[in-house]
């Protein structure tokens, strides 16, 4: 295994100022996300945004050379697990889309995840929703010096499954600071108590991929969208956090919200 860096007082407020640019980003997204906007639109928005604060969209150009990924968000709507290209659609009542943001900024990456809704979404897609955010919660909740990446994962599981749900096996959280992707892989399912002991200092998101359906995956012909393998619908919610010696702290967050966050 590769090695984990624990990150810097001066890297984490590096993050923070990132996370807080993605956070803000969503905010400026979700006036948008409404019935008859297309996908790039959404795109092309974000992109303006980032790069106005002085930020590089992360997401495009990353990948094999061959294939790079061609846009600043990925965008997948409702089969689509993640990784969709944004394109020409346009968004429907009842869908559901979740927007995945990456910048880097000063030098660090932020990275997180939103699922929208679209209008009014059938109840059983509402609840998808719903647990695939309360998985996030559940992920984060044991994060603190001395657990393990397994806890993390089995209190994902333990929920979604509990609900009916799929848990996606092959897409993973991951650690971030100076790259996008480094160690650890930080899996939403497993066993409580295995796994690598987590230590202050350390930086990873938490992402899960919950499945309306089976937990099967496949992969389109663009070599990037993932879709389940049943057509069901999934969501995901991403944030990038920092383990604390009391436990952790998000730091994709807006800024008023973060204030809001530490004051309690």
């Amino acid at each position: 295994m590769a090695k984990i860096s624990l990150k810097t007082p001066r890297e984490i407020e590096a993050m923070r100022r990132a996370g807080a640019l993605v956070a803000e980003t969503f905010q400026i997204l979700e006036p948008y996300v409404q019935p008859g906007v297309s996908v790039q639109e959404l795109d092309q928005i974000a992109e303006r945004f980032i790069r106005s604060r002085g930020a590089v969209p992360a997401y495009i150009g990353y990948g094999p050379r061959n294939n790079p990924f061609p846009a600043t968000i990925c965008a997948s709507i409702n089969e689509v697990i993640c990784h969709g290209i944004p394109s020409p659609r346009k968004l429907r009542e009842g869908d559901i889309i979740g927007v995945d943001i990456g910048v880097l900024m000063g030098g660090v990456y932020g990275d997180a995840c939103y699922t929208y809704t679209v209008g009014n979404v059938a109840p059983d897609v509402r609840r998808l929703v719903d647990t695939a955010r309360d998985c996030l919660t559940a992920g984060l909740d044991v994060v603190r010096p001395g657990a393990r990446l397994g806890d993390i994962g089995a209190a994902i599981q333990k929920l979604a499954e509990g609900r009916g749900f799929g848990v996606v096996r092959e897409y993973t959280g991951h650690g971030i600071g100076k790259h996008l992707h480094e160690e650890p892989t930080v899996y939403h399912h497993g066993t409580a108590g295995t796994g690598l002991e987590l230590k202050a200092g350390m930086v990873f998101t938490i992402e899960p991929m919950i499945n309306l359906g089976r937990r099967e995956t496949r992969l389109l012909p663009d070599g990037w969208t993932v879709v389940t393998a049943d057509g069901k619908p999934s969501a995901q919610f991403e944030h990038t956090l920092v383990v604390t010696p009391s436990g952790y702290d998000i730091l994709t967050l807006a800024p008023k919200v973060a204030e809001v966050a530490q004051a309690q």
